[in-house]
């Protein structure tokens, strides 16, 4: 890309701001998101050498998060990071993270604004120690009308009321994917300027793939529609599908969808019977809705399997689903196995 056709997130953000795509609260919103990843980003990329690496917690016992999951210092310091950036942008009224019992709400002595902002601080943060890309994801949200002082249940919005989502993702170069409802755009760090410039505007998901991205290692737990999928996927040629398929599996979920809306796929993480109680592995609000929105708006598709991922009602902050997301084709093969399965 030439100097002269260089555009930056700020610049295009603006632009979309002119164009009445977005507001200015929204615009320094998601600018002020992008710096903390920034942030973010350094202290990734330093690895051993800035004594981020590990569990987080003190005389040899890990710190765990209301997921019940082992914390990294990387998921405490990346958490820290986003949560102080956001308390005095003057953009949110109140914010939450995935490794928070609660939401927050900005505090009377800072600046206020009209939104509510979600987000996972640190996706694939089980891979730190050995060097695999990881990523933040994050969801905003409109604070509703006349609330000033929002409480869990004001964040508890379908997928569809989303104004921006993004991910950045930290590996062999730093990357930001966003959108505002109107296409999914890239942009990469530019690290000796300092600042995001875009490399792809309009991302776009090829509708048909021969790859698919799934934990294997689950297959025995995994229900009888899944089970079936999967099965013809592995015949290939000579399966019902008609076409060999290759496996590809990151264990980060801001790898997997970030190949998928690069070249196509699809990314399932379907119920089984280990996360059935809690219906399901990903969180809805930090993880499924985000990249629903921004998989939808590079024109795929996104689905628990049984129903569309953005029209699901949220009934909790911490709310788990199963996930089909990527290729609109193959999502929608996947989510016919399921209704097949339920008609009997």
């Amino acid at each position: 890309m030439s100097p002269s056709s260089t555009v930056s997130l700020t610049r295009h953000l603006l632009e979309e701001q002119r164009a009445g795509r977005i507001n200015a609260d929204a615009r320094l919103l998601i600018e002020v998101v992008a710096r903390a990843c920034k942030s973010i980003s350094i202290a990734v990329g330093k690895g051993a050498l800035g004594g981020v690496l590990g569990d987080a917690g003190t005389a040899g016992e890990a710190s765990i998060n209301i997921q019940g999951e082992a914390q990294k210092k990387l998921d405490v310091l990346s958490n820290e990071i986003l949560m102080e950036a956001n308390a005095w942008g003057g953009h949110l009224a109140g914010l939450a993270s995935e490794e928070m019992d609660h939401s927050q709400p900005i505090p009377d002595v800072h600046p206020r604004g009209n939104y509510l902002l979600l987000f996972d601080p640190l996706d694939g943060s089980s891979n730190i120690d050995v060097n695999i890309s990881v990523g933040t994801i994050f969801s905003v949200l409109r604070c509703p009308d006349g609330v000033t002082t929002p409480a869990d249940e004001h964040y508890l919005q379908p997928g569809t009321a989303q104004v921006a989502a993004g991910y950045c993702t930290y590996g062999p170069s730093t990357m930001l994917v966003l959108t505002i409802g109107h296409g999914t755009h890239a942009f990469t760090l530019d690290r000796e300027i300092g600042s995001f410039v875009l490399t792809q505007r309009g991302m776009t998901i090829p509708e048909e793939t021969k790859e698919f991205a799934v934990n294997m290692s689950n297959q025995r737990f995994w229900e009888a529609p899944m089970q079936a999928y999967v099965g013809d996927l592995l015949a290939g040629k000579e399966g019902p599908r008609g076409k060999d398929f290759n496996m590809r599996w990151v264990a980060s979920m801001v790898a997997d969808v970030h190949r998928i809306l690069t070249r196509g796929g699809i990314f399932s993480y379907p119920l089984d019977s280990k996360c059935a109680a809690k219906g399901g592995k990903l969180r809805l609000m930090y993880e499924a809705n985000p990249m629903s929105f921004l998989v939808e708006q590079a024109g795929g598709a996104a689905s628990t399997g049984r129903q569309r991922m953005l029209e699901v009602q949220p009934t909790g902050l911490h709310q788990r689903v199963p996930v089909f997301l990527g290729s609109k084709a193959e999502v929608e093969a996947a989510v016919g196995y399921h209704a097949r399965h339920d008609a009997g």
